[in-house]
């Protein structure tokens, strides 16, 4: 059977896991990364993607 691992042994792999996380983990982001080309345009643009359009034809309203 296997043993559990002692104190010592499971805070070096929980230690060894982080720093395998904190090596491999990728770079922050700008704030514009957060936003992507076309969401900025339309926010620009002051285009919101709830606003309520109402079509000339029959009076249908839909989210664009």
């Amino acid at each position: 059977m296997a043993r559990s691992p002692s104190e010592d042994e499971a805070a070096a792999i929980a230690a060894a896991i982080e720093r395998f996380r904190g090596e491999t983990a990728p770079a922050p982001g700008t704030e514009e990364d957060a936003i992507g080309p076309w969401q900025r345009a339309a926010l620009l643009e002051g285009v919101s993607a709830k606003v309520t359009v109402e079509k000339s034809e029959g009076g249908e309203r839909w989210l664009s």
